[in-house]
């Protein structure tokens, strides 16, 4: 004889939860109903974690609360997170019930594995621009899906190889490309992604113009026009690599007239970024200016000191 389902559709109800306990003892593990129960009362625990952590990030305490006041606010989002878990919640004791369901051989739809970012873009468009160099020598092996530095540090080290070798293309040195890119990426913080959070890695907030023929990604930027500050919406190129990225940012200048005074600057590193204004790469009128605090600053000189030491093998 089974034991009747009963709900527990209230965080008191201690004699629904030792009836669910019970179930799972059962045969088959109670089967999927049960199963589902189960999801449904992990994820509640989850959303009331989330819960917690959203209480506990506020300012600070107000003139009305007590220890009482808490211990029923706290009895609330308990109540809430049942609640939310048993009507659709998060989805997250769907995924549950679906993963479990198939590794106990249960019917039903499996889940598609998650194809990296990169396989979705076609690794050969640089070749077809006439890129060269290390994106052409790596062309099949595997790229990284995505690319979340840890902090300046990380940064430089990751973009160090590719920067030295896009400067030697426009006869700069790699410290001011990777001030660029720290500029335009917030350190690599708030690279460029799509709507379903692919990385573009666009490091140097290139635009798909007319000539583009790679994939591209629709996001908000912020231009200055007429010396006011307006919020657009613009398409930016995407990339497979960080290696592309800096292949297409030297090809970017190196193709296009305007922008033959930023070659060749050498160790002119702050005539570099004056220049690249000048020939009107930003809108912003003190970009080159920013360029030239982070090249100075102590972040990008502390962290440009351990990559000199010891370069490490470029990620592709």
């Amino acid at each position: 004889m089974s034991s009747p389902a009963v709900p527990t559709d209230v965080y008191t109800d201690f004699q629904g939860l030792e009836a669910l306990r019970a179930r799972t003892r059962g045969k088959d593990g109670g089967g999927q109903d049960t199963l589902r129960e189960v999801a449904g009362q992990f994820e509640a625990l989850f959303i009331q974690m989330m819960l917690k952590s959203m209480r506990d990030a506020n300012l600070g305490e107000g003139i009305f609360d007590s220890d009482a006041g808490k211990t029923y606010q706290g009895m609330f989002d308990q109540q809430i997170a049942i609640e939310l878990g048993r009507h659709q919640g998060l989805g997250l004791a769907d995924m549950m019930v679906q993963q479990l369901s198939r590794g106990a051989g249960a019917e039903g739809p499996a889940v598609p594995p998650v194809s990296p970012a990169w396989q979705a873009v076609p690794l050969d468009y640089t070749r077809s621009r006439g890129a060269t160099g290390a994106a052409d020598a790596v062309e099949g092996a595997a790229a990284p899906a995505d690319w979340r530095p840890d902090g300046p540090e990380a940064f430089v080290r990751d973009l160090w190889p590719h920067a030295s070798r896009a400067a030697q293309r426009l006869g700069t040195r790699p410290e001011v490309l990777i001030a660029q890119a720290a500029l335009e990426t917030g350190w690599g913080g708030s690279l460029i992604r799509g709507a379903d959070g692919r990385n573009s890695f666009n490091l140097f907030g290139i635009k798909a113009d007319r000539d583009w023929q790679g994939p591209r990604v629709l996001t908000d930027t912020v231009e200055y026009r007429d010396g006011l500050v307006r919020r657009e919406r613009a398409a930016f190129r995407a990339y497979p690599s960080l290696a592309a990225a800096f292949d297409d940012y030297a090809e970017f200048l190196q193709s296009r007239p305007r922008y033959r005074g930023v070659l060749g600057q050498g160790d002119d590193l702050r005539g570099y970024a004056r220049a690249l204004q000048e020939a009107g790469y930003a809108t912003d009128p003190d970009y080159a200016d920013k360029i030239g605090r982070i090249l100075e600053g102590g972040r990008l000189g502390d962290a440009l000191s351990g990559v000199k030491v010891a370069a490490t093998a470029p990620i592709t």
